[in-house]
Formats: structure tokens, C-alpha cells, sequence
């Protein structure tokens, strides 16, 4: 295995890339551009890579759901780092193209309902295709195969082209949330602003099968910051559930609650508790949930079972 080598959906200039680069450790890596998300997986589940950074979250679009599959399926990994990245457009095109030129644009297909209202405001009759990343949305304009490219301003440079109209944005404060992905290992450290992920398999089809699932968190006190239904493959109805959840593993609360969904679901898949980027503090606990509160309910459990339980 390569262990300086990152892989990240290419090519060089994509929002991935620069996310990537606000890592500290992506000064000292060997940062490879790959063709596809699973690629870029892929090359880690081989060992071909140490790591992959993808983007798993769209704060407009909702996930991307390649990641989400990709990691719910397959080799295992984990989670190690997560970035939040602002998203904001830039109109690429060719030097001397003016708005009128432009009849054809491309982006990546995410990208598309992040400018689809600026579009209709300023480019009706324009006609819009998917390319596999915006960075090689603009090289398919660097080859003149469309007049214009929806990516961020600082890929203008790489592809010789210019940014016709720049900061084009829907819905203000457009974040996109990338992941470092790598092989099962020990867990960080907690932070004390923690989130932990995971993928869910229902064990069947029932009145009350879901709030089954969601009660293991909600009596420990455990807060969901996401969660999304996911096709198997196995036919109509059958979901499993990608989850995201504040705390680390080591905390009782959380590592209680997996054990419950481990106890009552099929299968149960960890991706991980990593620090948040946001930092932000998590949510105020309930009464009863912290490990201070665990330790004194199996203290009484304990005397209990030797008859000194009102000691």
C-alpha cells in the first residue's frame, strides 16, 4: 500500500481538490485525480491508496448518493476526516465568448440544481449536459466540445479559459461536505464535538420497523444529524438507512446504541466517528445519558446481583 498516496475525483480544479488541499497533511501526500468516486474508493480498497477524499453531502442537493452506496457496499471503510467546503460557480468559457455564444454548458450533475434558477434567469434556451466532474467540465470546453462550463473560477487557469460571470449560486451559503475514506482501523481519538456513521439494514418489513431503529438512539439520548434511505438492489421496498449521529464511539451512549441496532438489524456497517468541522459543540444532553450516568447504573446493576442494591 502506498501511504502517502491520495486518490479524489478529478481532474486537477475540481471543489474536491480544493478541499483536499485544506487538509495539512495533503502538503505532504501524493494527490492523485481519478476518473469516478468509486475509482478513487476503489484504489484504497486495493491498496493502491492510504486514503480517498469524496464528497458525500450537498447542503442544496442532499447526498451524493454514489459515496452513500459506495460505502454501504463492497470492502469496508471508515471515515476518518470530514471538510465543509462553500460552493459558489463560475461561468467558464473560452477567451472571447460572450453570453450570447453560450448554447451549450456542462457540469458535474450536482452542480446543476445549485444554478439551475440563474440559468433560467439568464441562459433559457441553453442547453445543459452532465460531465463526470466540473474540472472536466471545463476541459470539454478547453476542447470546444461545449461553450460553457458551470466550476469553481480557480480551474479558469488549468484549462486556459476565462470566467464569464463568477459567485453564480441559487441558494447563499452553499456548503458541500467531503470525507477522508480509508482502510478499517483504530478510531481517533474523541474531540468532545464528534459525529460517528454508519449504514443500517431494517431486519424486515413491519408496522413501527423504523421508529425501532431510531428509539435505540432516542432513549440513550443520542442525536441524529442525518439519516437517508437507500435502495438495495434487492427489490422494490427493501431500504437500508446511511445515518449520521452526534458522538464518538467510546461514549456509552453511543456505543450502547449500536449495540442495540446490532441486536434487533442484520447487519449493521460502522464508517467511522471522526471529528466535526463544524466544531460546534453538540447538542444539550438529556438527563441520564452521559458516561458519568452509565457507570452508576451498572455500579447498581452490580450490587443488585450481590443483594447490596440500597447501599
Amino acid at each position: 500500500m502506498s501511504a502517502t498516496r491520495y486518490t479524489y475525483l478529478g481532474p486537477q480544479g475540481t471543489f474536491t481538490e480544493a478541499a483536499l488541499h485544506t487538509l495539512p497533511e495533503a502538503a505532504t501526500r501524493e494527490l492523485v485525480p481519478l476518473t469516478s468516486v468509486q475509482a478513487a474508493l476503489d484504489a484504497v480498497r486495493s491498496g493502491e491508496a492510504a486514503g480517498a477524499f469524496v464528497a458525500i453531502e450537498n447542503s442544496v442537493e442532499g447526498a451524493v448518493t454514489t459515496t452513500i452506496d459506495e460505502l454501504a457496499t463492497g470492502t469496508p471503510l471508515m471515515i476518518y476526516r470530514e471538510v465543509l467546503l462553500p460552493i459558489s460557480f463560475a461561468l467558464l468559457v473560452r477567451p472571447g465568448t460572450t453570453l450570447d455564444d453560450v448554447k451549450t454548458v456542462t457540469s458535474h450533475p450536482v452542480a446543476q440544481p445549485q444554478v439551475r434558477h440563474w440559468m433560467r434567469a439568464h441562459l433559457p434556451e441553453v442547453r445543459w449536459e452532465a460531465s463526470a466532474s466540473n474540472a472536466d467540465g471545463a476541459r470539454l470546453v478547453q476542447e470546444g466540445r461545449f461553450d460553457g462550463a458551470f466550476a469553481g473560477e480557480f480551474a479558469a487557469a488549468l484549462y486556459g479559459l476565462e470566467p464569464l460571470v463568477t459567485d453564480i449560486h441559487d441558494a447563499a451559503y452553499a456548503t458541500t461536505r467531503f470525507v477522508l475514506v480509508g482502510r478499517p482501523g483504530r478510531v481517533s481519538s474523541p474531540t468532545g464535538a464528534d459525529k460517528t456513521s454508519m449504514v443500517v439494514w431494517l431486519p424486515d418489513d413491519h408496522p413501527g420497523a423504523l421508529l425501532e431503529l431510531l428509539q435505540e438512539f432516542a432513549v440513550r439520548g443520542v442525536n441524529l444529524m442525518r439519516i437517508e434511505s437507500r435502495p438495495t438492489g434487492q427489490g422494490l421496498g427493501n431500504y437500508c438507512f446511511s445515518i449520521d449521529c452526534e458522538g464518538h464511539l467510546t461514549e456509552r451512549r453511543v456505543s450502547e446504541a449500536l449495540m442495540g441496532l446490532r441486536r434487533i438489524c442484520p447487519q449493521v456497517r460502522f464508517l467511522g466517528s471522526y471529528p466535526r468541522a463544524d466544531q460546534r459543540d453538540p447538542s444539550a444532553r438529556q438527563p441520564g445519558t452521559s458516561d458519568d450516568d452509565f457507570d452508576r447504573a451498572a455500579d447498581w446493576l452490580a450490587r443488585c446481583l450481590d443483594g447490596r442494591a440500597e447501599l
